[in-house]
């Protein structure tokens, strides 16, 4: 059966904050910088900490952190060294505006597998991941999967058994477990670079706050577009990051 995206479905399960919390009761999300399209990735940073974890940190290789370090908001940190890890961890997000050389995923928090990290992606994935490819990009990863958007989606969480989200005018969420919604509270003007960079991090925010992960996908899905319904004609990718408090205090 396949179900509307709507809050009604994903609301229960949102990490709203309540009092006698710290930053690492909602998570510390990771984001893996692109080695030279920077920008998705501060994108993504941007989306993952205005959504709401607690904290955000980007890695990235020696020669580019210092790009990250003057562009991205003082609340975002930046390290430089691609094999740092923390126990506090509790996602993390791979591929947006690319992969630098050495990085390896790791399955061992929730993760978000955006862009170049879908040609890479290990064999086998867990419920606890999220990709998130277009439709070129869906047809490059699974060549031999074919048929109509709900299907091949639901048949690709299967294979490879973690949330699928197939981006598109209405985009498709299926689970491995057999759960398919189709979201089409979207807007057209969401059709510009870096939008799918932005929604990355949204889904990565939520799960680093310990949404699960097809709730999370749901839900940054729904806000993503729902962002882009408020602002409107002229958007472009960094808009939506300004309207997600709007859109997080009335759905509240």
């Amino acid at each position: 059966m396949v179900e509307a995206n709507t809050p009604d479905f994903w609301l229960k399960y949102f990490p709203f904050k309540k009092g006698g919390a710290h930053k690492y009761n909602y998570g510390h999300a990771l984001i893996y910088g692109a080695p030279a399209l920077t920008g998705a990735s501060r994108l993504a940073a941007s989306a993952c900490a205005r959504i709401g974890a607690g904290l955000t940190t980007v890695i990235a290789p020696p020669e580019i952190a210092d790009v990250y370090r003057a562009s991205l908001p003082a609340h975002i940190m930046v390290r430089d060294d691609l094999g740092w890890s923390d126990k506090r961890v509790s996602a993390r997000l791979y591929g947006s505006g690319g992969m630098s050389d050495g990085v390896k995923i790791s399955l061992s928090r929730p993760c978000v597998l955006d862009a170049d990290a879908l040609a890479g992606m290990p064999e086998n994935l867990n419920s606890s991941t999220v990709i998130t490819p277009h439709e070129g990009e869906f047809a490059k990863a699974f060549p031999d999967i074919e048929g109509a958007r709900a299907d091949i989606a639901l048949v690709a969480a299967k294979q490879k058994s973690c949330v699928v989200v197939l981006k598109g005018p209405e985009t498709v969420i299926a689970a491995p477990s057999g759960e398919v919604v189709v979201n089409s509270h979207a807007s057209p003007v969401l059709a510009t670079a870096g939008t799918g960079d932005v929604l990355a991090g949204l889904i990565t925010g939520l799960m680093a706050m310990g949404m699960p992960a097809f709730y999370a996908a749901c839900a940054g899905i729904w806000i993503h577009g729902d962002c882009a319904l408020k602002f409107g004609q002229g958007l472009v990718a960094s808009d939506l990051i300004d309207e997600i408090p709007v859109v997080l205090n009335e759905i509240a």
